[in-house]
């Protein structure tokens, strides 16, 4: 399955948990003008986040297929998550995803787990 796919599934799924949810567009694109575009985020920047209703805890869901690794700029983010022990990991499937927020699990798939 396409991590597209694999993603909109998680945002369905998580919407209907009791929960808000936004896609993050990250990286540049070449404007018609020929100039470059950077949406502002930062590299590595997970693919959603969002809130738990309950309790307003934030939470960071990077989407892989189930091939997919994360990149460095990716790790990188996922450890400046670590280190202040937000809730985040990788979903593979809607059902990861309401298990990290869920289960408030802080890096979840990354590493081995």
């Amino acid at each position: 399955m396409r991590e597209q796919e694999i993603q909109n599934q998680i945002r369905v799924a998580v919407s209907q948990n009791g929960c808000t949810i936004f896609r993050a567009n990250v990286g540049k694109v070449k404007t018609d003008a020929g100039r470059w575009f950077d949406t502002g985020l930062p590299t590595g920047f997970p693919d959603l986040f969002g809130f738990r209703h309950s309790d307003k805890q934030i939470f960071y869901i990077e989407v892989k297929n189930e091939n997919g690794k994360p990149r460095d700029d990716q790790v990188k983010f996922h450890e400046f998550l670590m280190s202040r022990n937000i809730i985040h990991g990788i979903a593979r499937s809607a059902a990861d995803a309401l298990k990290i927020i869920n289960e408030s699990l802080v890096g979840y798939g990354f590493g081995g787990n």
